[in-house]
C-alpha cells in the first residue's frame, strides 16, 4: 500500500528542488545567504512552474502511458503553463518595470509595486530539465 501517491511526490519534489536551486544560485550571485523568501518567490532561474508540471507529466507518462487520456491532459496542462511562465507572466513583468520606471520618472506618490517577472526561454528549459530528473527518479523509485 503507497503512503503518498506518486504524482503528489513528484509535483512537490519538483518544486522543491526548482526553489532550492533558485535559492543556491541567489545566495552564490550575492556572494552569501540569500534571502529566506528566495525560497518561495516566483520567476529566475530556475522555473518552478516547469519542474512541477513536467516532473508530473514525466510520471503520468511511465505510470500511466503516454497515449492515456490523463497524460494528453497532463501535456496540454504543462504546454500551457510554460506558455505563461515564459509569454504572459513575463510581459506583465516588462510592463510592471516600466510602470515602475514611469512612477519614479514622473515623482509619483504611489507606492511602487512590486514587480514579478516571468521567465526567460532559459530558465524554462532548466525547469524542465529537472522536471524531467525529478519525474525519472520518481518513476525509478516507484520501481523498486
Amino acid at each position: 500500500m503507497e503512503i503518498l501517491s506518486p504524482y503528489i511526490i513528484a509535483g512537490l519534489l519538483g518544486w522543491l528542488v526548482s526553489q532550492a536551486a533558485k535559492y543556491v544560485i541567489a545566495s552564490v550571485q550575492r556572494r552569501g545567504l540569500a534571502p529566506y523568501r528566495q525560497l518561495y518567490l516566483s520567476g529566475h532561474m530556475p522555473s518552478a512552474h516547469s519542474a512541477t508540471v513536467v516532473a508530473v507529466l514525466v510520471v503520468i507518462g511511465y505510470l500511466d502511458g503516454v497515449q492515456s487520456g490523463l497524460f494528453g491532459l497532463a501535456l496540454v496542462f504543462a504546454s500551457v503553463v510554460i506558455y505563461d511562465a515564459m509569454m504572459v507572466r513575463r510581459s506583465s513583468g516588462e510592463q510592471g518595470v516600466a510602470l515602475t520606471a514611469l512612477l519614479i520618472e514622473q515623482k509619483s506618490k504611489v507606492r511602487l509595486p512590486r514587480v514579478a517577472m516571468g521567465h526567460t526561454p532559459l530558465e524554462v528549459a532548466v525547469g524542465t530539465f529537472l522536471g524531467v530528473v525529478v519525474g525519472g527518479a520518481v518513476c525509478f523509485l516507484t520501481v523498486l
